[in-house]
């Protein structure tokens, strides 16, 4: 074979025949995200726009030092020189300067946020110290602002002094800055309007670090001088803004405002406007002068006017500026965190535009980047120069004014930034502005839907949407009575309750899950707002996330909550729950579990009427005992744990009786027990290389840390004939993951081993499993333990372990008691459950009793045992189990008759109370599946980008092409091969010794991989190279055996089943790649099956086509599994008394045929009711049918050979065989290749015989090739490439080889 063509298979392939690919319309199977992913929330992100110390400026004090008329001495000022002070000139003293401070007053209120201000007008050094104190006292823990003006008075002095004057205005005065912060205190915001006033911001900082030192000092040493004097403030929650740096003056232009700083933080329009027409730009606008600047109409609150149009640009250029410049943090506390301080640093960016083209730099601390050279500046000049262009028409003419188009660019912008933009880029720099038009009606509607897409890119882009302020934003929007916001709406706030629809309802339904979420006021509103009975009334809704969502809110509202509880009784709430307990969909189902569970789990006092709800609700639970969904068995082991936590004195009973029962049920010695400290399975081969571990997060049993268990397993009557089945399991062994805290929190082990479960579980009888109403409470615990038990022994560990916990929390909790009395016996405790077998070979069946639940394992053992290591493991110390022996148990209780049936119990010693309380704070806190957060993801995530897989440039995309191209090119050679007709199959192209006796051979079908799997291993060899790829356990017990293997999506990304024969079935990714397997999922595929080392084990035929899975053996049903709903969907009876040996299907007539061990083969229409499925059985095999394969073509006939070796054709309508032919006796594996007409026989005598569709044997193979080459050995397995012409063959011996047809055709 061309190796070339498996890695290149486009080479030779003409376009047509590219575009031919069928399996682009092929199904996956457990490709779903909950198979994918881990069940777990979103990494919760920093909360950082949520700002959890919001402050408030409410006082200003306004120091004016102006002494007018006198200016001071050591400033020379030009001639002419900047008079105006709050645009008002020629200021006469004294009565204009009340005037000044006026007009400061109302220009601060206009701009700024409403605050108390109080100002001192060319003060003394005690005024200024009498209203800081004054402000502060009144402020207590809020913001004060000091506003200085120190343009009549000298400039500060290095030592950090600023001036006032004295009494009598015959001298300056210096205030000193660190007497000024003592005054003010903190938190405080200072603003310096004076020349040199870095020097003021240098002193303010050094005095800062003084004080803290101080407060360190005093902290450090109480007896130290300073600590004896009252504490000075700190001064880090200290702001400060400065006119210019510490050597520079303030601009002296007579066309500009003396205080030009002030101006910019308090009237930004005004002397923006006023600095635009001083602009040479400014020309280019015809008519526009000062005095007209004057004139322009409207309000600043006002946006539909010129003027108020002018400030919402402003404030969203300037808060445009700040979010993509500041760092996150100084953003959020100068922008967010205060209104005022807010305003003014959105003012203050202006004032660097403005000063800076005077050579004059304002300062702040917190010091911020340079801004005043960004991109949006641009925009607002282009604003302004709009708007001043109309002015004059406006006011002489009237006309109307045009709206800027600014917002509805700025949108266009942002929407060119979502559509065309990479994957990985820098933030959208419109996004504050996108929040800004929110407030807009005109733009509102484009606004939100392109917030919506773009918080559709994920967390992170709800995180940065967050870090602007969309959250006030929504919340105002979401008062609204505007409909056609709804939607929209919805979806930014399903998407921001996701991080901290195409259906809205869906998102409404999230939404009010979150509100709930351990929310006492949110249950509280919601109940009143009727919300059960509106989402009970959405549980037949036909979309699935709906349905989902709603059972998660139900489960949130009652949880904890009695009142809502009895509002669901009063709806019947748990009742119609019941029917999503079987819904297609497996996440409903789970949800559907986890509200029934928070429904029982309710820790409100019960009644008898609220404890027969409890009941009916567990026994309904119960039904999922072997759903196909592993994530539905996990909640249902935390939905059982909410009831035996309330109930708990009754399951300690239950728990002490089985404990009593195991005890005293005989245990024989194991027939084939491996050595205390060897952990390697006997076998008569070589030694077993080390396995890989596997590492996943389904925490599979690998060779890890194991722990020796002390005991065997036991004789069990549990065959339907009624004798006994011995087993020899050898030493079990479970890992450290099993070995975790659950007998109590400060025990590392067990109190009841996994081997002491196993055997309480095959001791009890299932009889009454399903058993609902009529029949004693208490019956209804010994159920529920016997389901607990059963999942104890799920084959996926997951659900194992959270099982493990809930029996041992119980045990744990039983044993604490130290009361001796006696136990009660079976019949009191189950009454019309059925009593526990005490001894050996001896089964009780209830008198009367329901028929047990379908699918009900009694004999099925957890798959969670590790496979062994080569190497000897210490031994640790064996698992503390309690000591039972022929007198009464010193722990058990006896419960008084005439005590209320549900009470607590016997009376406890005090610690003993305080020991239960940590128990229960440990089974709650323990039991976790984090489903509901796992869902939340959902909201998360991007829902309108396009999959990956149907992006046509995706990396995932192109992958898929490439294999499927591979599977065209595959699939065409190996047609021309066995077109020309396979006259030998002898060739051996591959040989190796395997590390265990192969039992089953799967060949993938593209790759050059084969899977040989021995008693519970799987090997991976690449044939072409003769290399061996991985060689990793199944998890099965050691006493079962893997006897079946499918590859699922063996065209696309394939997965690897197994199935052993205690019908236990397991899906396996990552394998055969250098990374470590994992397994996806795991189930109990036949519940009623007993290993046996005769009988035909477990046998699946798999059809991708559907995503259907055959499932039979030996039990007396054919299982069909739908693996997009991961639930049984028929069971096929097969009207036989013998096993079923071989499964084959039709996906086309829906035909299931089967080869039974009592020689017969017969068919099944699927597409019939069970009692007529059968179509026709044929009788014409004396023995043991070894295969029987339907032939997928239209008119395909039925391939049958027995151990006696008659192959046998059938035609599917008539009920004798069209042709009959012989090969050789003592069968022991048999294949027929799908493609070529060729058959082959493995027989015990050591050859294989190859034979055509005419019966005639092309090959017979007896000896390996090689120079020594020897006999090969008792085959155990074959099997057929699907495509290639090669022959797999295990034997005895080991080995592994593959044969193939002549070179020459290849």
């Amino acid at each position: 074979m061309d190796a070339e063509l498996l890695h290149s298979p486009v080479v030779g392939l003409t376009e047509e025949e590219e575009a031919d690919m069928s399996d682009w319309n092929l199904p996956l199977a457990f490709m779903k995200k909950r198979h994918l992913e881990k069940i777990e929330g979103s990494r919760a992100l920093a909360q950082s726009w949520r700002m959890k110390d919001r402050m408030k400026t409410v006082s200003v004090a306004l120091v004016l030092c102006l002494n007018v008329g006198v200016d001071p001495p050591d400033v020379v000022k030009t001639s002419p020189c900047a008079r105006l002070e709050c645009w008002i000139g020629n200021i006469d003293p004294p009565h204009s300067q009340f005037a000044v401070i006026h007009l400061f007053i109302i220009h601060m209120t206009q701009s700024l946020e409403p605050a108390r201000y109080k100002q001192s007008l060319d003060p003394t050094v005690d005024e200024v110290k009498k209203l800081c104190t004054s402000l502060r006292r009144n402020a207590k823990e809020e913001r004060v602002l000091f506003h200085y003006n120190g343009h009549g008075v000298p400039r500060p002095t290095v030592n950090g002094e600023i001036w006032v004057f004295n009494k009598n205005y015959t001298q300056y005065i210096p205030l000193s800055i660190y007497d000024l912060q003592t005054w003010m205190g903190s938190p405080s915001i200072f603003v310096y309007d004076c020349s040199n006033a870095g020097i003021i911001v240098k002193s303010f900082k050094q005095f800062a670090l003084q004080r803290e030192q101080e407060l360190e000092v005093a902290a450090i040493n109480p007896n130290h001088p300073l600590a004896q004097m009252p504490l000075p403030p700190s001064m880090k929650n200290c702001i400060q803004l400065a006119a210019c740096e510490a050597s520079e003056l303030l601009p002296m232009n007579p066309d500009l405002p003396a205080d030009l700083f002030t101006s910019c933080l308090t009237t930004p329009i005004k002397i923006a406007l006023r600095w635009f027409c001083m602009q040479k730009s400014a020309k280019l606008v015809p008519g526009v002068t000062l005095d007209l600047i004057e004139k322009i109409p409207g309000r600043l609150n006002d946006r539909r006017t010129p003027l108020g149009e002018l400030n919402w640009i402003f404030t969203a250029i300037t808060d445009t500026i700040a979010w993509n410049v500041l760092p996150r943090d100084l953003f959020q506390k100068l922008f967010r965190q205060d209104l005022l301080v807010a305003s003014l640093f959105r003012n203050f960016l202006l004032a660097e535009r403005i000063m800076r083209s005077y050579n004059c730099t304002p300062v702040s601390s917190p010091r911020l980047p340079p801004t005043y050279m960004h991109a949006m500046w641009q925009a607002w000049d282009l604003a302004v120069d709009i708007c001043l262009s109309q002015l004059p028409t406006i006011i002489e003419e009237g006309t109307a004014f045009r709206h800027s188009p600014f917002f509805a660019e700025q949108l266009t912008a942002f929407q060119v930034w979502l559509t065309m933009g990479v994957e990985n880029r820098n933030p959208p720099e419109q996004l504050p502005i996108v929040l800004q038009v929110l407030l807009s009606q005109v733009h509102r509607l484009r606004a939100l839907d392109l917030l919506g897409r773009f918080l559709d890119l994920g967390p992170w882009a709800v995180s940065l949407a967050l870090s602007v302020g969309i959250f006030p934003y929504v919340l105002k929007l979401l008062q609204s009575s505007a409909r056609e916001l709804r939607p929209l709406l919805v979806f930014i706030w399903a998407k921001i309750l996701a991080v901290d629809s195409a259906e809205h309802r869906t998102m409404a339904v999230f939404i009010l899950a979150v509100i709930v979420n351990n929310y006492n006021t949110g249950q509280e509103a919601c109940l009143q707002g009727n919300l059960i009975s509106i989402c009970l009334e959405q549980l037949s809704d036909p979309h699935p996330l709906l349905r989902q969502w709603v059972a998660i809110c139900l489960g949130r509202i009652w949880q904890n909550f009695d009142s809502a509880r009895w509002c669901g009784v009063r709806d019947s709430a748990h009742e119609k729950l019941y029917s999503l307990l079987s819904d297609p969909i497996p996440e409903v189902r789970c949800a559907a579990v986890f509200a029934l569970g928070t429904f029982v789990g309710n820790s409100a006092e019960r009644t008898d009427h609220s404890t027969t709800i409890d009941h009916n609700v567990a026994m309904m639970l119960a039904q999922l005992i072997n759903d196909g969904s592993p994530v539905v068995r996990k909640e249902l082991v935390v939905a059982l744990s909410h009831l035996v936590v309330q109930y708990e004195s009754n399951f300690c009973t239950v728990a002490l009786q089985f404990m009593e029962e195991e005890k005293n049920y005989a245990v024989p010695s194991p027939g084939n027990t491996t050595e205390p400290g060897n952990l390697t399975p006997v076998r008569d081969g070589p030694t077993l290389p080390r396995l890989r571990p596997v590492n996943s997060y389904t925490n599979i049993r690998a060779a890890t840390t194991a722990r020796n268990l002390n005991k065997s397993l036991q004789n069990l009557n549990l065959n339907e004939e009624g004798g006994p089945v011995t087993f020899s399991p050898g030493n079990l062994s479970a890992s450290s993951s099993a070995s975790s805290t659950l007998g109590s929190p400060d025990n590392d082990e067990y109190l009841l081993s996994f081997e002491t479960i196993d055997k309480m579980r095959r001791v009890s009888s299932y009889s009454s499993l399903n058993s609902l109403i009529g029949v004693s409470f208490n019956s209804v615990y010994t159920q529920i333990w016997r389901v607990l038990l059963h999942l104890a022994a799920d084959p996926f560990p997951e659900v194992s372990d959270l099982a493990m916990k809930v029996l041992n929390s119980i045990a744990y909790k039983a044993t604490m008691n130290t009361r001796p009395q006696k136990i009660l016996d079976s019949g009191s405790l189950t009454q019309s459950a059925p009593a526990s077998p005490t001894s050996k070979g001896t089964l009780i069946h209830q008198a009367g009793g329901s028929p047990p639940i379908p699918g009900v394992s009694s004999s099925s053992l957890t798959n969670e045992v590790p496979k062994p290591p080569t190497r000897e493991a210490p031994p640790s110390r064996p698992p503390y189990t309690p000591t039972l022996g022929n007198q009464a148990p010193p722990h058990s209780h006896q419960f008084s008759r005439t005590r209320k049936m549900f009470d607590k119990g016997p009376d406890q010693m005090a610690e003993d109370g305080d020991e239960a309380t940590a128990h229960r704070n440990f089974i709650s806190v323990a039991l976790q599946t984090g489903l509901c957060d796992w869902s939340a993801k959902y909201f998360a995530q991007p829902v309108m980008k396009i999959p990956e897989e149907h992006d046509l440039e995706s990396q995932v995309r192109k992958e898929r092409e490439w294999r499927f191209l591979r599977n065209a090119g595959v699939r065409r050679h190996s047609q021309r091969i066995t077109q020309r007709g396979i006259a030998r199959l002898d060739d051996q192209i591959f040989i190796n010794r395997n590390p265990g006796v192969p039992s089953v051979v799967k060949f993938h079908p593209f790759n050059p991989c084969i899977a040989v799997a021995d008693k519970d291993s799987i090997c991976f060899w690449d044939w072409e190279k003769g290399e061996r790829l991985d060689y990793f356990y199944n998890g099965n017990p050691r006493y079962t055996r893997i006897t079946a293997m499918e590859y699922l999506n063996g065209h696309d990304c394939s997965l690897l089943l197994t199935a052993t024969d205690d019908g236990a079935l397991r899906i396996w990714k990552n394998f055969a790649d250098q990374r470590n397997p994992e397994m996806v999922t795991a189930w109990q595929g036949l519940s009623d099956m007993l290993p046996t080392t005769r009988g035909a084990g477990m046998v699946v035929d798999w059809e991708q086509e559907t995503g259907l899975l055959m499932t039979s053996g030996d039990v007396r049903v054919i299982r069909i599994w739908d693996t997009e709903r991961e639930m049984k969907v028929q069971d096929i009876p097969t009207g036989a008394d013998s096993c079923v040996t071989s499964l084959s299907c039709d996906p086309q007539r829906s035909l299931v045929v089967a080869g039974l061990g009592d020689g017969s083969v017969r068919v099944y229409d699927r597409r019939m009711a069970p009692n007529e499925c059968r179509v026709m059985t044929y009788r014409e095999h004396g023995a043991w049918v070894v295969k029987a394969h339907v032939q997928r073509e239209t008119n395909g006939e039925i391939v049958s050979v027995s151990v006696n070796g008659d192959v046998r054709f059938f035609e599917a309508r008539t009920p004798d065989s069209v042709n009959v032919l012989q090969t050789v006796k003592g069968l022991t594996a048999l294949d027929i290749h799908p493609q070529a007409n060729l058959f082959a026989c493995g027989s015990m005598n050591q050859f294989i015989a190859v034979y055509n569709s005419n019966g005639d044997v092309i090959s017979n193979i007896k000896y390996y090739d090689g120079f020594m080459g020897q006999r090969i050995g008792a085959i155990s397995c074959l099997a057929f490439h699907p495509y290639w012409p090669h022959l797999a063959v295990g034997s005895n011996d080991y080995y592994m080889s593959i044969y193939s047809a002549e070179k020459r055709l290849r």
